[in-house]
């Protein structure tokens, strides 16, 4: 009888995560249509993970123009429907590299050693210096 009883809290909590996401994207929806269209930030916001930001970010340090046509291209892509997953850095920069564009990334090398996080340079003199 107790399963029976939290089978459908169960239910019930399931059913109300789902009606908040479909209020919420018919928000989103509404807004869109209201003629406020969403901001690329906004649209790239819900499809980058992971570093995807960070190459963005560096290639329109580097390739404003170029990076901003990418961006733009994207966006719009997203909107049609033809891009639907989640575009990773790694993704993001393979696209910059097909491109012709080599996007330089600040990149740091860290060891943990003995529950201690140091840099490749710090471990280096550390040896040299024994």
């Amino acid at each position: 009888m107790t399963s029976d009883i939290e089978l459908e809290a169960l239910r019930r909590k399931k059913l109300d995560r789902l009606r908040r996401r479909l209020e919420k994207k018919t928000e989103t929806e509404a807004e869109t249509e209201a003629g406020q269209p969403a901001s690329p930030r906004e649209v790239l916001d819900r499809f980058f993970v992971d570093r995807a930001w960070e190459v963005l970010d560096a290639a329109k340090a580097q390739y404003p123009k170029a990076a901003e046509n990418i961006e733009n291209t994207i966006v719009r892509l997203i909107g049609e429907g033809r891009i639907k997953s989640k575009i990773t850095g790694e993704e993001l920069y393979a696209l910059f590299l097909r491109l012709g564009l080599r996007v330089r990334l600040e990149t740091h090398i860290r060891v943990l050693e003995h529950g201690k996080i140091k840099s490749l340079e710090q471990k280096i003199r550390e040896e040299t210096s024994q």
